[in-house]
């Protein structure tokens, strides 16, 4: 039996959401950073929070900016 995440997103989804990140940033290196760094600063974030252990935090860092990313009305305003 595998394993599912809470937002159930499989590979191809994950790889689609990368392509579409990497597509619509103007440079590939930052944008790689930038999921690098949100992953850390999620990781953590959330050690002392063990709900959502099962998806690793560059996974969840890719889904979150492609969310934003796609759904801009998902992001508060400060």
């Amino acid at each position: 039996m595998l394993k599912r995440t809470k937002l159930d997103t499989t590979q191809s989804q994950v790889m689609l959401r990368a392509e579409d990140l990497i597509s619509a940033a103007s440079n590939r290196y930052r944008i790689t950073v930038q999921v690098a760094n949100r992953a850390k600063r999620r990781r953590y974030e959330d050690f002392d929070n063990a709900d959502d252990g099962m998806m690793k935090p560059v996974l969840r860092a890719i889904i979150e900016m492609s969310d934003e990313l796609t759904q801009p009305e998902i992001i508060g305003e400060l």
